[in-house]
């Protein structure tokens, strides 16, 4: 199975306009458009019935104690863990293209409404959810696609790996609301194909030209 897009190149950078921030000089972070990029795919394996897709950073600091403070830095050494920005199922075998905006095209402050999503899919919640869990004018949940908005003063750029999963059932057994791990759990032993593409991104442009 082969994953492409026309938002960005594998292993190259994410343009802001699929983030949910953006660098500005003055405040560090501003507010990007936050579309989800456009994803096409083709040679699904025979028996194919849905399809799955899962956005998740691997690149997340694992203790907060320098994200965003001035005169601080994140450092590369410091262990990581997932962060989960789109968590998409039950999307039809006859689907083989996301369009640019089509399931996000704009910020929305206290999250996205859900799980029902285009063409009959279900979305997860994602964990922009926990974060934004105790501000009190962002707070919610958000199902859906959320872009990039990595701290500030990370030390490397995060990667964004956009991972379309072949099922062989139509619909996954989850209820409510559910989250990445809970997806991935539900996937387990239905996985026929799978294909992957990464997007790296930092708030720091030089970052980015290293």
């Amino acid at each position: 199975m082969k994953l492409n897009s026309n938002s960005f190149v594998d292993g190259r950078a994410i343009p802001g306009d699929f983030s949910f921030g953006v660098p500005d000089p003055q405040r560090h972070v501003g507010l990007g458009r936050n579309l989800n990029p456009h994803l096409a795919w083709s040679e699904a394996p025979e028996g194919t019935r849905s399809f799955a897709l899962i956005c998740h950073d691997p690149d997340v600091p694992s203790r907060s104690d320098d994200v965003n403070q001035e005169g601080r830095t994140v450092p590369a050494t410091l262990p990581r863990v997932e962060f989960f920005h789109w968590v998409l199922i039950d999307l039809p075998a006859t689907v083989a293209e996301i369009k640019a905006g089509e399931f996000s095209g704009e910020l929305t402050p206290r999250g996205k409404a859900g799980p029902g999503a285009p063409h009959g899919a279900r979305q997860g919640i994602n964990d922009y959810t926990a974060w934004f869990a105790g501000d009190g004018d962002m707070r919610g949940d958000y199902f859906g696609y959320d872009g990039p908005c990595p701290p500030w003063n990370d030390e490397i750029p995060h990667r964004y790996v956009f991972t379309l999963f072949a099922l062989d059932v139509e619909r996954l057994p989850l209820e409510g609301k559910f989250d990445g791990p809970r997806a991935r759990e539900a996937m387990r032993g239905h996985v026929l194909a799978q294909a992957s593409l990464t997007g790296l991104y930092s708030l720091d442009p030089g970052r980015m030209a290293e």
